[in-house]
This record gives C-alpha cells, sequence and structure tokens, in this order.
C-alpha cells in the first residue's frame, strides 16, 4: 500500500517546535511518525537560498520544491517521496507550465510530449480570467507542483486565501486554470490526484461559520454555495451540490473527495482553526485540505482521514491510503481487459518493481527528474551520512609498480637538491630546538640573578624567534622611579615581592605634595552652609508626631502609580487575557480583556459553559479594582 499525507505546516520548521516532532528534530523522523510514504507541504514561507541539508539531503527520501520567485516567507510547496516505495518519472513547477525546468530555457508547456505531463490550458481556455489578471504570474508564487508516476498525476497545491476581496480576481484565476488542466488531463486518459490546501470549503457541514456568514452576508444557503471559488469546486466534484444548470465545459465531475466520501455524514471534520481566537481546542474551524482522486482510482483507496490530534500547524495532516493490490483496465486489440496489479508495480518507473517485488535498485541519478532538490547546484555533488555509507567505493586497478632505477645520485648532487620540504621542516624544526633551548638559558640565567652572555651561542637563535614573532624577546619596560628604578639598575635578575611593596612607599613618600591640592572635605559645605540663610523646618510636625506613617502613606502612592494595574477576571474566575482590535474603523488598535478559555463549538460567547464567557472590556475602561 501506498500512503499520501498533505500538510499546511505554516513554515516548514514550524512543527519541530511541538510533541512530537520537538522530541527528535528531523524530517526523517517526522515522516516516520506520520507513517507516509509521500508528503505534500504547503506554507513553507522559505526562499531557495533558506533550503538547508536537513531539508533536502534526507535518507532515504527525494524532494521537490516550488518557491515564490520575489515574496520572501510567503507561501511555497514542498513534496517529499520514499525511495523505497515510489519514483516519479516526471516532476513540474506551476498550473500552465509558463516556467521552465533547470538549466534550461525551454517552458514547460513547450517540451516534447515525451518530456512533459501535458494538459496545459490553452491561451483560449484562458481568455475566460479575470480581465486584471496576468496569467504568467499564476505561476511565480510558489503555489503548484506537479508529479508523474505511472499511476497518476499528483497535484500539490496551495491555493490563495480569502484576502478580504482584494486578491479575488488572482484567487478565481488560480482555481480556474488548476480545474482546467484537471480536465485536459482526464481527458488525455491520465488519472489525478489533487492534494493540499485549497482555501475553500464544499458545504456548510464543512466549516462551522458558515451559518454565521450566511447571516452577516444575508445570503441564501443557495447564494452561499453560488459565490465563485465554491461553484467552481463543487462542480469539480463527484456529489458536489451545484445550484441550478451547470456552466459549459463543467458538464462533468472529475474528482472524488475521498475524506468525505469516508465519512459522508461526520460532522466537525476540520482541518483548520483560526488562531488568533485560540479555535482548535473547541473545534470550531472549517474543512479545507482536501486529498481527491480521479473517479476512476476511487476504489484504488482503502482508507481516507484526518489527523487532527497532531500539532504543530494551524492546520492538521489529511491522509489517505491506498489498497495493495489496485484495479487496472487494459487494451488487448479491440476488448478492455481489467485486471489487478500491485500498486508498488505502477508506482515506480516500468521494470524498477514486478509484483511488489523489487527489480533493480533505484538510482539516485538516472530515476530522480531534474526538478529534484538533490540536484541543485548547491547540493548535487554531497551527499547523506547515509548514502556515504550504505555505497562503498570501487576498488582501484592495481597497477604495477615501475621498476625503481640502479642508479645512485653523487653526494654533492644531493646537497645540492634536497627535497624542499623536508629542508623546510628540517629548518623549522631547528629552528624550534634552538628556540627552547633559548628560552631555558634565559630563565637559568635570569633564575640565578646573571644576565646572559653577550657571547652565548643561542642569541641568534633568541633573534630569529623575535623577527618571527614580530615581538621583542625582552619582557615589557614599563616607567620606573625614585628607589624602585635604582633597584632595578642594581639587580637584573628576578625579583622579590618585597621590593615592588617598598618601591610603592617610597614612591609615596618622596612625592612632594601638589600646589593644587583640593581643600579640605569641610570646606565646601561650612561656605555653603555659612554663605546661604537658614532654611526654616520642612514639615517637622508631621516627622515629629509620626513619621512612620507618614513614610508608609509615601511608600504606598508610589507603588501604586508605577505598579500594573490586577488582571481583571472573567465569569469563571480566571485572569482575562489582552487583545487588540484589527478591524479597520474608531476602535482599530485598541486593546481589551476578554476571557481566555477557547471558543465553544458554537463560535458564540457562553453563559454557564466550559467556554469562553462574554466578559468584554476595553482596557482603557479597567480602573483596576
Amino acid at each position: 500500500m501506498v500512503r499520501i499525507t498533505t500538510w499546511n505546516v505554516n513554515g516548514i520548521r514550524n512543527p519541530f517546535g511541538y510533541k512530537p516532532w520537538s522530541t527528535n528534530r528531523t524530517f526523517n523522523a517526522m515522516f516516520d511518525i506520520l507513517e507516509t510514504d509521500i508528503v505534500i507541504m504547503q506554507e513553507l514561507k522559505i526562499q531557495r537560498k533558506d533550503l538547508t541539508d536537513d531539508m533536502v539531503l534526507v535518507p532515504g527520501w527525494d524532494c521537490y520544491f516550488s518557491l515564490p520567485k520575489h515574496k520572501k516567507g510567503y507561501s511555497g510547496v514542498g513534496i517529499y517521496t520514499r525511495q523505497s516505495v515510489c519514483a516519479p518519472i516526471r516532476a513540474e513547477e506551476g498550473i500552465l507550465g509558463a516556467l521552465c525546468p533547470p538549466n534550461s530555457t525551454t517552458p514547460y508547456r513547450e517540451l516534447p510530449e515525451s518530456a512533459s505531463i501535458g494538459g496545459y490550458p490553452t491561451p483560449t481556455q484562458l481568455a475566460g480570467l479575470p480581465p486584471e489578471l496576468d496569467p504568467e504570474s499564476l505561476d511565480l508564487e510558489g503555489r503548484c507542483l506537479v508529479l508523474e508516476f505511472p499511476a497518476f498525476v499528483l497535484f500539490g497545491v496551495y491555493s490563495p486565501a480569502n484576502s478580504n476581496g482584494l486578491r479575488d480576481g488572482f484567487r478565481i484565476g488560480f482555481l480556474t486554470a488548476l480545474e482546467t488542466r484537471i480536465r485536459n488531463l482526464a481527458k488525455m486518459g491520465k488519472n489525478v490526484i489533487l492534494t493540499g490546501d485549497l482555501n475553500v470549503s464544499r458545504d456548510l457541514i464543512d466549516t462551522a461559520r458558515a451559518e454565521e456568514h450566511m447571516r452577516a452576508e444575508g445570503m441564501t444557503h443557495e447564494e452561499y454555495l453560488s459565490t465563485p471559488n465554491r461553484r467552481i469546486f463543487n462542480q469539480l466534484l463527484l456529489n458536489g451540490e451545484v445550484p441550478g444548470q451547470r456552466d459549459e465545459g463543467r458538464e462533468e465531475p472529475v474528482l472524488y473527495d475521498l475524506c468525505r466520501e469516508f465519512h459522508p455524514d461526520r460532522e466537525g471534520m476540520f482541518t483548520h482553526w483560526e488562531q488568533k481566537i485560540n479555535a482548535r481546542p473547541g473545534n470550531f474551524g472549517s474543512r479545507i485540505d482536501f486529498i481527491l482522486c480521479s473517479i476512476t482510482i476511487k476504489d484504488w483507496f482503502q482508507d481516507a482521514n484526518i489527523q487532527e490530534g497532531l500539532m504543530g500547524s494551524d492546520h492538521c495532516p489529511v491522509y489517505a491510503v491506498t489498497k495493495d493490490r489496485v484495479p487496472v483496465r487494459r487494451k488487448s486489440g479491440t476488448e478492455t481487459i481489467e485486471e489487478e496489479v500491485h500498486v508498488l508495480d505502477l508506482m515506480n518507473p516500468t521494470g524498477m518493481f514486478k509484483d511488489g517485488v523489487r527489480q533493480r535498485e533505484y538510482d539516485t541519478v538516472k530515476d530522480v527528474p531534474p526538478l529534484s532538490g538533490k540536484l541543485l547546484t548547491e547540493f548535487t555533488k554531497r551527499r547523506s551520512i547515509r548514502d556515504m555509507f550504505s555505497k562503498k567505493p570501487a576498488p582501484l586497478k592495481a597497477t604495477p609498480a615501475p621498476m625503481p632505477t640502479v642508479t645512485e645520485p653523487s653526494v654533492s648532487a644531493k646537497t645540492e637538491t634536497p627535497n624542499t620540504s623536508s629542508a623546510v621542516e628540517d629548518s623549522m624544526d631547528r629552528d624550534l630546538q634552538l628556540a627552547l633551548e633559548a628560552s631555558r638559558a634565559d630563565m637559568y640565567s635570569y633564575t640565578n640573578g646573571k644576565p646572559a652572555s653577550s657571547q652565548s651561542p643561542l642569541k641568534s637563535a633568541e633573534k630569529r624567534r623575535a623577527s618571527a614573532s614580530g615581538s621583542p624577546v625582552k619582557p615589557t619596560k614599563r616607567g620606573k622611579s625614585g628607589a624602585l628604578a635604582a633597584t632595578s639598575k642594581a639587580n637584573k635578575g628576578q625579583q622579590s615581592l618585597k621590593c615592588f611593596f617598598q618601591a610603592h612607599s617610597k614612591l609615596a613618600e618622596a612625592s612632594p605634595p601638589s600646589d593644587e591640592a583640593p581643600p579640605a572635605t569641610d570646606s565646601p559645605s561650612q561656605t555653603a552652609t555659612d554663605s546661604s540663610p537658614p532654611s526654616p523646618p520642612v514639615a517637622t510636625e508631621s516627622f515629629d508626631s509620626d513619621p512612620r506613617a507618614s513614610q508608609d502613606a509615601s511608600k504606598e502612592g508610589w507603588t501604586k502609580l508605577f505598579s500594573k494595574k490586577p488582571v481583571p477576571r472573567c465569569e469563571h474566575g480566571e485572569p482575562c487575557i489582552v487583545l487588540t482590535t484589527k478591524k479597520a474603523g474608531v476602535n482599530c488598535g485598541r486593546q481589551f480583556w476578554i476571557c481566555p478559555r477557547p471558543i465553544g463549538p458554537s463560535g458564540q460567547k457562553e453563559v454557564g459553559t466550559q467556554w469562553r464567557c462574554g466578559t468584554f472590556m476595553w482596557c482603557s475602561d479597567w480602573k483596576g479594582s
């Protein structure tokens, strides 16, 4: 079987701050915990320069990335495939095929049919996009990766979110182009699996905010289903509810919603929760992450579900699992024959597996599409530690050693042309030995109170050592005066501590008093007292009557002035939390106190329940009492 997992991680390293991912902060360990074979990640929020070894050189895995070309810390999609289970035969970036493969100037859509995945939207099909939208811009934000296996074409997608109407044209254009390409591939006879964060919910059962949104906008259920993105999406799906007549070119559904079809009546099957209102504990969320497959291969899957218990993002993982053997239709002459084939035979290049048994090893060079992250310039010459140990270097061929010549060089020749490195090393060794002997001689002479002889044969070594290090051999001279200087001249050997203490005392006695000595300590105070008139006593009665009470009152006043106000408590008796208003208007930027508990499943403030109560107070109105 093959397990496919999609997860909007909200930053590629974000999950490592949560359990269980924080225990072993590696992608290999993460994928093992997910027990998956193909991982599709959205919102990586990195650029190519941010890719590191641990992201790309994951042992036993291949990786593919589509990252934004201009914006930083924005979107980004990555797909990891387990080498022991599957190997894509082609990989592309973008929906329209407008981008070029690595080390090529030819766009994907202009490549030969055998080298491209196909199904690219035609200019006629793109004519219906919003007029203000440049179609080429759809592929520049790192929102789509396409991998082709013999079994199907896999899309990993991060669709644009609803930005309060600011990018509606881009959002509609992206989903329209995506739907067009999927339908084109279906017409070519290729199976498709669409995965990722599509940022659209199907119906009321798929979002907790549906009724609230409908009331706020004054919409009916039919109008809710007729919003542009939701209408396009539902026309793509089997059993998708579409009010009225279907659009032209969208008469037939082509995809199958695996999670919903395996759990048709399950409520609260949400995959995303808003963090700023702490909506996850109360499961007040929406289902916007999907694994959708072609209707023709819906029987290949045995399970699909969400993993709402896994933390690490504001989304949770969604997975689907195939069967070990899947039904495949083959043409034999004029007849169509259906037979069961092991799924591993269909997930790898022809001849790599037969009936689920590997026939040849995975070639990390020949079997990897050019878009692989391991073939990026900064990673192509590098290997993981596991690969270094698993692959033994090829043995070198034994070559006969050349026969040595009998001619012996003369003594003069040896002397004139010595080996350069040996000569340098011998010279360095001699210099080091001479320097060490000179150092010992210096220590011996100074210890015995006798200066080293000027005729010493080690003097030249000292000079060489000094010139090589760039610092003088003799200790640094310090200024000396009085008896200290005399003592130093009398005895150049090592001096005792007694000499230093005596020098300081004599120096202090020999120093004459300065003519500019400062006045006595009591002079300024006395002068100020004599020159200024006597000041009246300040509050002598209060200090005499109760000085301690006055000090306590003063301390209490200052404490109230500089200490923080106590935090108000909600109806549950718990300390409130502070939030800031972001909504445009007169209150934008103001802070307020609310209940710290998460919002409940209803999405409303409740009374007498375990969820968020109705406590609300502007911070400016709180007096601290």
